[in-house]
C-alpha cells in the first residue's frame, strides 16, 4: 500500500507520467492490495474478543476511531482534489462493512460460499439505476463516480465475508500445522504493525505528500 502510493504521490506532483487509473496493471495492483486489506479485516473480526451481542458492541471505540479517521480522509481529499474528494473510500467501507457483517460473523465456512456468492452479484450486476452518486456507493453502477477513491459495498463485501470464513476455520482448526502456528512468537517488526495499521494508514500518505512537495519547492527554488 505505501508503495502503490509513493507510485502515485509521482505521478501527483508530475515526476512521473503514468495511467494509473486506466492502466490494466496499476489496476489489478491496488485490486491486489484493497483485496488483502479486506480479507484481513473478516479475519481480524474473528479474531476480536467477545462476541457480537447488540448495536452496544458494534460502536465500539475501534469503530469511532476508523469513522474518524474516514471523515479526516473526506475533508483532507475535499481540499486536494475539490470535485473529486473521497466520499467512500476504503475507510468509509470498513466503517460501513463492520456493521453489514455482524449478522454472519459467526457462521463458520457457510462464510465462504455467502462470500463468493456477494463476489459473483457485485462483479456480474450492473443497474443504471445505481448509477448516481447517492446510491453508486451500493455497488451496482454501471459507471464509478467522479471521485479519487471508490470501494463500494457489493463486490467486496465479499472479500471480507470470505475472511469471516477463514478466520472461523484458521481457529476451529486442530490439525498440528494450525496450532503450531498459532501459538509461533510474532516479529516485532510485524507486531508492531499489526498493532498499529489504522496509524500507518493515516500517517504515511501526509508524510509522503509533505516529502514531495518539499522536494517539488527545492527544486522550482533550484531552478
Amino acid at each position: 500500500m505505501v508503495a502503490y502510493h509513493f507510485c502515485y504521490d509521482l505521478q501527483h506532483f508530475g515526476w512521473t507520467h503514468t495511467s494509473m487509473t486506466r492502466d490494466p496493471g496499476w489496476i489489478a495492483w491496488r485490486s491486489a492490495i484493497v483485496t488483502q486489506f479486506l480479507f484481513l479485516v473478516g479475519v481480524s473480526l474473528t479474531l476480536r474478543p467477545g462476541s457480537v451481542r447488540g448495536v452496544g458492541d458494534i460502536f465500539t471505540r475501534r469503530w469511532w476511531q476508523i469513522a474518524g479517521c474516514a471523515a479526516l480522509v473526506s475533508a483532507a481529499s475535499a481540499a486536494i482534489f475539490g470535485a473529486r474528494w473521497i466520499w467512500f473510500g476504503i475507510l468509509h467501507f470498513v466503517v460501513v462493512a463492520q456493521v453489514v457483517v455482524v449478522p454472519v460473523r459467526r457462521a463458520g465456512m457457510a462464510n465462504l460460499l455467502l462470500g463468493a456468492a456477494l463476489l459473483a452479484a457485485g462483479t456480474n450486476l450492473q443497474l443504471p439505476a445505481f448509477a448516481p452518486d447517492s446510491l453508486s456507493w451500493i455497488g451496482f453502477s454501471p459507471v464509478k463516480p467522479l471521485t479519487e477513491d471508490f470501494v463500494p459495498l457489493m463486490l467486496w463485501i465479499g472479500v471480507v465475508v470470505i475472511g469471516l470464513g477463514a478466520g472461523n476455520i484458521w481457529l476451529a482448526s486442530a490439525s498440528p500445522i494450525a496450532r503450531a502456528l498459532r501459538s509461533a512468537p510474532v516479529p516485532r517488526f510485524l507486531a508492531a504493525i499489526g498493532r498499529w495499521p489504522l496509524t500507518i494508514y493515516m500517517v504515511h500518505q501526509p508524510l509522503l505528500f509533505g516529502l514531495f512537495a518539499l522536494l517539488q519547492a527545492m527544486r522550482g527554488t533550484g531552478s
